[in-house]
């Protein structure tokens, strides 16, 4: 089944048609710049842009930085307040003219790593963490994945996601050496909580592991996402062919 996947982000909507058998993207990714917290419905026009880019009438898989019960948004951390109570399905339905499958976005790239990625063949107890703007994190156990917020665990008296983001290193200028020292930190407090066996590392700035991962210290066993920043696009498609039972 081919389904156009869709990831939002804190900075970027990414989106491209992905064949759901193979997890392969069937056309290059399309990013779109989000500067500014957008309203929902400039978010929704944007997400309109992009199936109107690929001339889009089928499913559509969406991933969604946020809490996601049914089709309700219920966080919206890193993006417009106003989206926190928004019949997600239906906004998006509305702006695209397509049926929309929406869930979180770390659960996507989760459902992603977990087929084709860094999780593949593993039937243990897996965390997912995608650093990005804020930090998404999801649990995957027997094939099954759990979107949790660890990303706002209290560290050091801010929400962890302000210092062990991507963009907090960024934002820091930080250096690998010195990010890696806070996620090491952060790390040891995940660990503790949940007893990972596998911890797989996704988010654009899984491309660049060489540069951090030598100086990381885990007991579980830590991969970069191969799926990269595709994990999402590739997991929401994947959501949305399972909703649509095939």
């Amino acid at each position: 089944m081919n389904v156009l996947g869709i990831d939002i982000g804190g900075s970027a909507v990414k989106g491209a048609p992905v064949d759901t058998r193979t997890g392969r993207l069937l056309a290059p990714r399309l990013k779109v710049e989000t500067p500014g917290k957008l309203t929902p419905a400039k978010l929704s026009g944007v997400v309109a842009k992009i199936a109107a880019q690929y001339k889009w009438r089928g499913p559509i898989g969406l991933g969604f930085p946020g809490v996601i019960h049914g089709p309700f948004i219920r966080t919206s951390a890193n993006l417009h307040p106003r989206f926190v109570g928004t019949d997600g399905v239906k906004l998006f339905s509305r702006a695209t003219g397509c049926r929309v499958a929406l869930l979180n976005d770390a659960a996507a790239a989760g459902l992603a790593e977990l087929k084709f990625g860094g999780g593949r063949g593993f039937a243990g107890k897996t965390l997912v963490l995608t650093l990005g703007t804020g930090v998404g994190s999801a649990l995957v156990l027997a094939g099954v994945v759990f979107p949790v917020e660890l990303g706002h665990l209290p560290l050091r008296g801010r929400s962890a996601e302000k210092r062990v983001s991507s963009a907090a290193r960024k934002r820091n200028d930080l250096s690998w050496r010195q990010w890696a020292k806070r996620l090491n930190e952060y790390l040891a407090v995940l660990e503790t909580i949940t007893r990972p066996e596998l911890i797989v590392i996704g988010g654009g700035v899984s491309a660049k592991h060489p540069k951090f991962f030598p100086f990381l210290r885990t007991s579980a066993r830590l991969v970069p996402a191969k799926l990269g920043n595709d994990a999402g696009i590739v997991g929401a498609a994947l959501h949305a062919a399972q909703a649509a039972g095939k």
